[in-house]
C-alpha cells in the first residue's frame, strides 16, 4: 500500500506576517513628523518666529500684530492655526485624487514612499525656521503636511493587500502601537533636549531647530524599510477607463462618487467617524489648555502628560486589537465612544492642580485614543469594495481633514459665551454622542457584504 504524499503547509499566513511586520514601520516612521512638529514644536516656535516679524517686543502667543501672507494681514499669533488649516482644506481636495491615482497603479509601496520622503524633504526645511524668517516654515510645514497625508493614503490602501478580513485589526493595531511607540520616543528625546538645552551647549532656538529636523530624518529613513521589505501588489477591478493615468485616475474618482450611495453603511460609518474623531482630535488639541488654563498644571506636569498618553496609547491599541479579536471590531469602536463620553464628564469635574486625577484620566485617553484609532482604520476597510481601497481611504482621511476644525471651533464658542474652559470641553460630548448615535444604525455585517468582502468571524 502506498503512504500518501506528504501535506504540504500553507506558508501563506506567514508571508502576510512578515508584510504586516514590514508595513507596520510606516506608522513608526511617519509618527515622528505628526507629534514633534505638527502637535508640540512647530506651532509655538513658528508664533515666535512670526512675532518678532510682526515686531512684537515679547515675540509670544499674545502677539495680536499681524504679518502678510498672499495679501492677507493675519496675526503672528494665529498663524500656525491658519497654515494648519489651509493645509486641512488642500488635503480635502487633493487626497481623493491621489486615492483614484493609487488604486490604478501596481506600486503603491512606491508612491508612499515618495511622498514620505518628498514630505520629509520640506519638514527638514524648517530647520532653517530661525530669526524673523518665517515664510520658508511657512511654505515647508504646508507640503509636508499635504504630502504626509497622501503617503498615508498609499499606505492604507497597502494594508488590504497584505491581510485577510480576520487579520485586518490585529494588523491595524499592531501599526497604530508601533506609531505610538516610534513618536513617542523620539519626542521624549527631543523634549529632554529642549528642557536642558543648557546641558548640551545650545540654543533654545537650536533645540527646537535640531528637534524639527529629526523628525523629518526620522520619516525619511525608516520608510526605507517598508519600501526595500513590501512587495507589490496589482491592481484589482479596476474601473475602465480612457486616456492617460491621470485622466483615468479623474474618471475613476467620478464613478466612485456617483456610486457611494450604493454602499449606505459606508457613508453611515464615514458620518460617525466623523462626528468621533473630530471630538477625539479636539479632546488631544484642547488638554493642554485646559490642563494650564483650568486646572493650574505647569509645564512640567504637562509634558509629562503628553509622553504618558503616547506610551499609554500604544498599550491601548493593542488592548483594543484584542478586544476586536474577541468582541469584534464595530462593537470595540461603539464601546470606546461611550468611554469618551465618560471621560469628558470626568474631565469636566476635575479639581485644579490635584495631578493624580489629572493623569489617572490621561491614562483613560491614552487607552481609548490608541484603540478607536486603529480599529477605526481596520474597520473601514471591510466596507470598501476589492480595488477601490485608494479612493475610499482618501474620501476617510478627506473627510478627517476637511471637518477637523468643528471641534477646536465649538471649544472657542462655547468658552467665549460661557467664560469658562469647563463647559467648554463639556460640550465636546455631542461630537461622540452623535457618533454613537450613527454607529447604532449602521448594520456592519450588511455593510462589509455590499461591499463584497467577507465578514470576519466576530464584527
Amino acid at each position: 500500500m502506498t503512504a500518501p504524499p506528504p501535506s504540504i503547509a500553507d506558508l501563506e499566513p506567514l508571508d502576510r506576517l512578515r508584510q504586516q511586520k514590514a508595513w507596520n514601520w510606516y506608522d513608526w516612521a511617519n509618527s515622528a513628523f505628526y507629534t514633534t512638529v505638527l502637535s508640540v514644536m512647530f506651532a509655538p516656535y513658528m508664533i515666535t518666529v512670526a512675532g518678532k516679524a510682526a515686531g512684537c517686543v515679547d515675540a509670544d502667543e499674545t502677539c495680536k500684530k499681524s504679518v502678510s501672507v498672499l495679501g492677507l494681514h493675519l496675526a503672528a499669533g494665529s498663524l500656525p492655526s491658519y497654515l494648519t488649516s489651509f493645509a486641512t482644506i488642500a488635503s480635502a481636495f487633493l487626497l481623493p485624487i491621489v486615492g483614484a491615482f493609487v488604486d490604478r497603479s501596481p506600486r503603491k509601496k512606491l508612491h508612499m514612499a515618495v511622498f514620505a520622503w518628498t514630505g520629509a524633504t520640506f519638514a527638514a526645511l524648517l530647520f532653517f525656521l530661525r530669526g524673523d524668517h518665517w515664510q520658508l516654515g511657512a511654505v515647508a510645514v504646508v507640503a509636508s503636511s499635504i504630502l504626509a497625508g497622501c503617503s498615508l493614503v498609499s499606505y492604507y490602501a497597502i494594508l488590504v493587500d497584505i491581510s485577510t478580513e480576520e487579520e485586518r485589526d490585529r494588523a491595524s493595531s499592531r501599526g497604530w502601537a508601533w506609531g505610538y511607540l516610534g513618536g513617542g520616543l523620539l519626542l521624549a528625546v527631543n523634549l529632554v533636549m529642549f528642557l536642558a538645552h543648557d546641558t548640551f551647549g545650545l540654543s533654545e532656538s537650536m533645540a527646537v531647530r535640531l528637534s524639527l529636523l529629526s523628525a523629518a530624518v526620522w520619516w525619511a529613513a525608516f520608510t526605507v524599510i517598508p519600501f526595500v521589505r513590501l512587495r507589490d501588489y496589482a491592481p484589482r477591478n479596476v474601473v475602465p477607463e480612457s486616456g492617460g493615468l491621470l485622466a483615468r485616475s479623474f474618471g475613476q474618482l467620478y464613478t466612485t462618487l456617483r456610486g457611494l450611495p450604493q454602499y449606505p453603511m459606508t457613508m453611515t460609518f464615514l458620518i460617525a467617524y466623523l462626528f468621533y474623531n473630530d471630538g477625539i482630535q479636539t479632546v488631544i488639541y484642547t488638554a493642554s489648555t485646559y490642563g494650564e488654563k483650568q486646572l493650574g498644571f505647569g509645564t512640567s506636569v504637562l509634558i509629562g502628560t503628553i509622553l504618558l498618553i503616547q506610551f499609554v496609547a500604544w498599550g491601548g491599541a493593542l488592548f483594543f486589537g484584542r478586544l476586536a479579536e474577541r468582541f469584534g471590531s464595530y462593537h470595540s469602536i461603539l464601546w470606546g465612544t461611550f468611554a469618551w463620553m465618560g471621560i469628558v464628564l470626568i474631565a469636566m469635574v476635575l479639581p485644579r492642580k490635584n495631578v493624580v486625577l489629572f493623569l489617572l484620566v490621561a491614562i483613560a485617553i491614552g487607552i481609548v485614543m490608541g484603540g478607536t484609532q486603529a480599529l477605526s482604520r481596520s474597520f473601514f476597510s471591510l466596507l470598501i469594495p476589492r480595488g477601490r481601497e485608494g479612493e475610499y481611504f482618501s474620501l476617510y482621511n478627506a473627510a478627517e481633514r476637511g471637518t477637523s476644525w468643528f471641534g477646536t471651533l465649538t471649544f472657542g464658542v462655547v468658552f467665549q459665551l460661557s467664560g469658562s474652559y469647563r463647559p467648554a470641553i463639556l460640550a465636546l460630548i455631542v461630537f461622540f454622542v452623535l457618533g454613537a448615535v450613527f454607529l447604532l444604525r449602521l448594520d456592519p455585517e450588511r455593510g462589509i457584504a455590499e461591499a463584497g468582502n467577507r465578514p470576519p468571524s466576530v464584527v
